[in-house]
């Protein structure tokens, strides 16, 4: 009896053992250099470290950057127009430094060790920021409020305070497209149960970010508003190398990925293969090149798909091509694999798509800007207190989390089970540009309440309006709620669809089109302003409000995003979606896949 029950002890531990050891399916490998083991690297006890890292972060750089256009005018004695332009060439440059991150964590650094490096010169940056601040850029003492203007700064500390918001700019750019990435790293696609983690991370690292946000938009905000410029800084500092540190705490849990080199040659070799074979037809019945280990480093071979038929003729293989095969002189620059020929069509449907998404982040840059104007000109007054027009973007960090919640306890679930299946990325991006329509018809509507209720009998309260500021919270609202529908399905779509080798520049695009739209809207109100100014007639958007017609420019940009979203809904119905080898949900369309030469 003790001699059986030890033996079924035995194998239960034996078995137990077993399932500790078992790796993940999608090449991970652990601090070690070891594939990792499922059990022992990852899921929620990374991703919540990756989760606060974001959050205090995001709570940085904001506490820099949401009142960076007052420092400039309070403190560096610019005025208003330079103090702008400045600003909207310094968050520019943080989009661009993205691209910069993703391209150096996709080919050679991999991605925890790209987090790493940007995070401390981000941290280096707001130090720095904060010296300068303290030692010469705040004098007199207690300059920098509303009522006492600093004083003339010398080339060099000029010079050294836009050389510490640079390094913000590029620790914050380098890093945010690789954090989005690397958390979703921590979750294996192989695994039923963690693959539900995954897309519910996306959503909780955009929340995250709000969170952040929320804390600079308001407690930070507020100090700095008061001339506390130092310990806003200060406080952005340490909340940075707070964030930093708690990275760090997770190396050995973490889940890795090696860097595949450059992909720049590898995407060149499929178009000069082509182009060598561009008289070579290619039919359905011909057979392919692909290799045994057609991917680096352990990654997952993609399956062909239609569309693109001219790139197929890359991995055609011709009489010359055989020959070299069985000699194992292959030249990629004449013999492309089908992973390959995939990867290159796979970034050229992806870009349509992401094109469409840049009047999206027009609509959505307007919260930063014509909402903050519009809310000047109202009545902002509450019984003892005034709230700042910039606060009410407040209600929309709230939408976010309010819509976040919904979507995943209430809206999804019922779809999945009226629908049998639940909404695709491609699916909630269209919602999320229905609703950014909703937004700005919201915002005309409120305008036009607005200039109804204008105050023109006083002198000293130009473009100013009797109606309540808080007439602009359903536009707030919406305009979280189609975030939640836009940003958090846009960088699942992207981290899903990029290529293996390129996920962190898929997470770069989502960043570059919050660029885009930035400098796209501020052409089109440049545009708006030269074509509606006229003689006496001050244009739809003027200093004073009241004598223009703001309404129409948000109506505007309504029909420019339904323009879009019926081009967007023709686009999304024609894409295909990467095919992977491997996945058990791909395995009957592997079958209808044209045969491959291994």
């Amino acid at each position: 009896m003790a001699s059986f029950y030890f033996n079924k002890k035995e194998k239960m531990k034996g078995k137990m053992s077993r399932d500790d050891d078992v790796c993940t399916s999608d090449g991970a490998i652990d601090s070690r250099g070891h594939p990792a083991v499922r059990k022992r690297t990852g899921t929620w006890v990374t991703g919540i470290l990756i989760l606060v890292n974001q959050g205090l972060a995001t709570l940085a750089f904001f506490g820099v950057g949401v009142n960076l256009v007052l420092f400039l005018t309070r403190v560096m004695g610019q005025d208003n127009a330079d103090a702008a332009n400045n600003v909207s060439k310094w968050t520019g440059t943080v989009y661009i430094f993205s691209l910069l991150g993703a391209f150096l964590s996709d080919s050679y650094w991999g991605r925890y060790i790209t987090c790493a490096i940007f995070q401390l010169i981000f941290v280096i940056g707001l130090v720095l920021l904060s010296l300068s601040s303290h030692i010469f850029l705040l004098k007199p003492s207690g300059c920098g409020d509303k009522e006492l203007l600093c004083g003339s700064h010398s080339s060099y500390q000029t010079a050294f305070f836009y050389v510490s918001i640079y390094l913000v700019a590029l620790g914050n750019g380098g890093y945010q497209p690789n954090i989005a990435t690397f958390g979703a790293d921590q979750f294996d696609e192989g695994d039923p149960k963690e693959q539900l983690s995954k897309v519910a991370f996306f959503s909780y690292f955009y929340l995250a970010l709000n969170l952040g946000s929320l804390f600079s938009n308001t407690v930070l905000d507020y100090f700095e508003d008061k001339g506390q410029w130092t310990l806003g800084f200060w406080a952005s500092a340490a909340s940075a190398a707070i964030a930093l540190i708690l990275f760090l705490c997770g190396t050995r849990r973490y889940r890795y990925f090696k860097p595949v080199g450059n992909p720049l040659p590898r995407v060149a070799q499929v178009f000069v293969a082509a182009a060598k074979k561009w008289k070579v037809k290619v039919s359905a019945q011909d057979k392919l090149y692909e290799v045994e280990e057609s991917s680096p480093n352990g990654r997952r071979k993609l399956l062909h798909t239609q569309g693109f038929r001219f790139l197929d003729k890359a991995a055609f293989v011709t009489s010359k091509d055989l020959e070299q095969i069985e000699e194992n002189k292959r030249s990629p620059w004449r013999l492309s694999t089908v992973t390959q020929v995939e990867e290159v069509k796979c970034v050229l449907r992806l870009l349509p798509i992401w094109l469409c998404t840049i009047m999206y982040s027009v609509v959505f840059a307007q919260m930063a800007s014509l909402f903050v104007v519009q809310g000047d000109a109202m009545d902002t007054g509450i019984p003892g207190f005034n709230i700042p027009p910039a606060s009410m973007s407040s209600f929309d960090i709230l939408g976010v989390a309010f819509f976040i919640f919904i979507y995943r306890h209430a809206l999804d679930p019922f779809v999945a089970k009226t629908m049998k299946s639940k909404l695709t990325e491609l699916q909630r991006m269209g919602i999320g540009l229905v609703l950014a329509i909703m937004a700005m018809v919201s915002a005309g509507l409120v305008e036009k309440f607005r200039l109804k209720y204008a105050i023109k009998d006083c002198v000293k309260c130009d473009g100013s309006s009797s109606l309540s500021v808080f007439w602009q919270v359903p536009q707030y609202v919406l305009t979280g709620a189609s975030e939640v529908f836009m940003y958090v399905p846009q960088l699942e779509f992207f981290n899903g669809q990029a290529p293996e080798g390129l996920k962190s520049f898929g997470s770069a695009l989502c960043m570059t089109s919050i660029s885009l739209g930035n400098y796209v809207s501020s052409l089109l109100v440049a545009i708006v302003m030269k074509i509606s100014t006229k003689n006496d007639i001050p244009g739809w958007i003027p200093g004073n409000l009241n004598l223009g017609h703001l309404d129409r420019f948000f109506f505007l940009l309504a029909a420019l995003t339904a323009v879009d979203l019926v081009v967007y809904i023709a686009l999304a119905k024609w894409y295909k979606y990467v095919k992977f080898e491997g996945n058990q949900e791909l395995q009957d369309i592997k079958k209808e896949n044209r045969e491959v030469i291994v």
